[in-house]
């Protein structure tokens, strides 16, 4: 019996986010994860160290690894278009929990016992399912600066909204990253390299 769960998720390679703008530089969803897992795995570090908030990095990270994997089967579903209404966004998240689950099964059964609660977020606390979302609105926030750095307009709005959208979560592990670790970002790499403590 052959099991393609891990042959789809090499899939993600393929789906380009920010569909409907124009972009200086694709990003794939492939890579939007493990942009996504490197920032979840930095704010858990920070939780535990700084703010005190209980989590389980290496969980925590793995969750990230799989949080979007729905989106091989149902596509990159545009923010205004999936956030336009209550009713829009309910039946989204209905078809990526079908998704989810649609993909486990392609797995032998006690390895999709092991991973749906993975793929779902069923196995994160509300802290940690925290840490992931502001993690993933981080990875777009790199993308829309870096965006707007090279001269492309297109993402000025976006990249308001995600700043704007990081604030109101009231996440004091974002916030950290974003005063010590996010003005790096706009950083060449000679400044990177020299340091910046």
């Amino acid at each position: 019996m052959l099991y393609p769960f891990s042959a789809l998720l090499g899939r993600m390679k393929y789906i380009n986010r920010w569909s409907l703008m124009r972009s200086t530089r694709r990003e794939t969803l492939s890579e939007h994860t493990a942009d996504t897992a490197q920032l979840t795995h930095m704010l858990c570090l920070i939780a535990r160290r700084y703010t005190h908030t209980p989590c389980r990095p290496k969980t925590v990270t793995v969750a990230a690894l799989y949080h979007d994997a729905p989106e091989i089967i149902t596509g990159d579903m545009p923010t205004p278009v999936k956030y336009k209404n209550e009713g829009l966004r309910a039946a989204y998240k209905a078809l990526e929990a079908e998704s989810a689950l649609a993909m486990a099964a392609m797995l032998p059964a006690e390895l999709e016992e092991e991973i749906t609660p993975y793929i779902s977020g069923e196995i994160l606390t509300a802290e940690e399912q925290r840490l992931l979302k502001a993690a993933d609105r981080l990875s777009a926030l790199i993308k829309c600066m870096e965006e707007v750095n090279c001269g492309n307009r297109e993402f000025e709005a976006a990249l308001a909204q995600q700043k704007k959208a990081l604030e109101e979560m009231h996440c004091p592990e974002a916030d950290w990253f974003m005063q010590h670790c996010l003005p790096c970002y706009s950083q060449n790499l000679d400044e990177l390299t020299r340091g910046g403590k």
